[in-house]
């Protein structure tokens, strides 16, 4: 079912809060999903750790607990599509990635009810829990001594979230760590570790079983509009001086010869942004720029170029996709690396 974005801002589910949007779990694409992943649980030997799933804004786990927070827009296809479209970027778009995503959350729901974190050998290999959590991070793209699951790199982010992402690499069915990290020794010394860990606390009692809930789905009195509101603060990191970039993409894809009277060039503002969605999703995959700000900036790129009056060859839309695609990727790498996107 798609979502027609229109249908939400008419009607009163875009003002009505979530919690009266009746949001369950139970009868939804969810549920075997979760059946299966519980069978995954016990083939690896964790027949002590039991879950509680709920429906929240985004994907986590609550500190010392072993509650795991499913974002509430995946138990409904119209909510699903709706974030497609306001977010670009759906953390769980089908069955694999969705279990992609129970598997390291899962990988917390261990630390913390075992207090792993505590340990002298998990902070040897992955740092100190309470190093400071920051939602902006700079990680090195295709380091070799993180494993690589989540989009964004985001075993970087967090010793916690390295934990987590090791876990789930050596949790996923089929993949054979050792051959794929063979030749990453920091990678793969995690791998082990934890491949160790998880043999010894198998079949022993959790030390914590928590299952206090954070904004749980029956309890957000916003609405959706709120949610899906646009962050104003975003604009502000926005560089000036953008516009000789974008001169220098079309002015280069405009026909050879000359602009001839049966063939108008094709506006370069609706090209970026069509191009919007595939962007936040991997920008963000392979550059760890979050797709809110790519959002942002392909927004105003595609705002720049319509008040320039830029355009290209309908022939050569393929090279303009590829420009378009080079500078807004070079930028993001410029935001994570350096916290701006010019120097």
């Amino acid at each position: 079912m798609a979502a027609d974005p229109a249908r939400f801002h008419e009607s009163n589910l875009w003002s009505t809060p979530i919690r009266d949007l009746g949001l369950t779990i139970a009868g939804t694409r969810l549920e075997p999903i979760l059946d299966e992943f519980r069978a995954e649980l016990r083939q690896i030997g964790l027949t002590r750790i039991r879950p509680r799933f709920y429906l929240s804004t985004e994907w986590g786990v609550p500190f010392e607990t072993v509650a795991i927070a499913i974002p509430f827009y995946l138990a409904r296809p119209d909510l699903t599509a709706l974030h497609a479209e306001r977010v670009g970027h759906v953390e769980g778009f089908d069955r694999a990635d969705i279990l992609r995503y129970l598997r390291h959350e899962t990988g917390h729901v261990v630390n913390y009810a075992y207090r792993l974190y505590d340990e002298q050998e998990w902070v040897k290999q992955f740092g100190s829990i309470t190093q400071p959590y920051a939602d902006e991070y700079r990680p090195e793209p295709f380091s070799r001594r993180y494993v690589r699951h989540l989009p964004g790199w985001y075993a970087q982010k967090h010793p916690d979230e390295d934990w987590s992402e090791t876990f789930a690499v050596w949790m996923t069915p089929g993949v054979d760590w050792r051959k794929e990290y063979g030749a990453w020794p920091v990678a793969a010394a995690k791998l082990a570790y934890c491949e160790r860990t998880i043999a010894a606390i198998g079949d022993r009692e959790p030390l914590v079983t928590a299952a206090d809930l954070d904004e749980d789905v029956g309890s957000i009195e916003y609405s959706l509009g709120h949610y899906y509101r646009d962050n104003p603060e975003l604009r502000g990191d926005l560089p000036p001086g953008l516009d000789g970039a974008l001169l220098a993409i079309f002015e280069d894809l405009r026909p050879e010869g000359g602009l001839s009277l049966d063939e108008p060039l094709a506006p370069a503002d609706s090209l970026i942004r069509r191009l919007e969605p595939e962007l936040m999703a991997n920008v963000f995959r392979w550059t760890g720029h979050f797709p809110e700000r790519t959002r942002v900036l392909v927004r105003y790129l595609a705002e720049r170029a319509g008040h320039l009056r830029q355009g290209y060859s309908a022939t050569r839309e393929t090279s303009a996709t590829v420009a378009v695609t080079t500078l807004v990727t070079g930028l993001a790498m410029n935001y994570v690396q350096r916290g701006s996107y010019l120097p």
